[in-house]
């Protein structure tokens, strides 16, 4: 079955404390943005890669893919005022049956192994959300203060969050509602239940300048 990546990369440098996206900074000399592209293109050659970012970064993530990719395998689509619009905006660019991961594009660290449990998982149920159980301690802010929360109940989703196409694309029919904070809530709000598969604690975000030296860390022992 065909498969497509919508790669959202919305992000700004608020956190990072830089003026460039943290998606364009370099990991191991290449951009963030580039090596999750990558991952994708390496574990499916034949993939189509959907690259949603804000309408003023279209022109540097252009660079990127003129610079390392084959342009006929990549398109790029601006974003939404909010993560649903443009994963939204980025589905319209989905134009058969298919199996589609959306993925975070400063998850630069995604894993072959991960994009194929994602894949027979959504194959297979029609979804897949990887998520890994928390390390830490939780609590639950209460009026009164705060209670624990039974971590062992608990789990941290990751991307990419994997489906079939008829299922993500008419679940994003629906109207916005603030909630929607991932695809799974989409869907979820659709009607359907969705997939839980095992995530990789490896498969990080980067959101701080820590993220960065982690994710160079591992790239360089992986």
């Amino acid at each position: 079955m065909k498969t497509y990546a919508v790669i959202v990369a919305g992000g700004s440098g608020t956190r990072m404390g830089s003026v460039l996206p943290k998606q364009f900074l370099l990991v191991q000399g290449k951009p963030v943005l580039y090596h999750t592209i990558q991952a994708f293109v390496q574990a499916f050659p034949g993939i189509d890669v959907i690259l949603v970012l804000p309408e003023e970064h279209l022109e540097l993530g252009r660079e990127i893919v003129d610079g390392y990719f084959d342009d006929r395998q990549i398109r790029l689509t601006a974003g939404g005022e909010t993560r649903f619009h443009s994963v939204q905006n980025g589905l319209r660019l989905v134009q058969e049956e298919s199996i589609v991961f959306v993925h975070d594009g400063v998850r630069c660290l995604v894993s072959g192994d991960l994009l194929q449990r994602c894949y027979n998982s959504a194959l297979e149920t029609g979804s897949a959300v990887p998520v890994v159980e928390s390390r830490d301690s939780l609590r639950m802010l209460t009026e009164e203060g705060s209670e624990p929360v039974d971590r062992s109940r608990i789990r941290l989703v990751q991307t990419p969050q994997t489906f079939h196409s008829k299922i993500l694309q008419a679940a994003f029919d629906i109207d916005y509602k603030e909630r929607f904070t991932d695809e799974a809530t989409v869907v979820e709000a659709f009607g359907l239940k969705v997939t839980l598969v095992p995530g990789d604690p490896s498969n990080i975000k980067i959101t701080t300048p820590i993220d960065l030296v982690v994710a160079e860390q591992l790239m360089q022992t992986s």
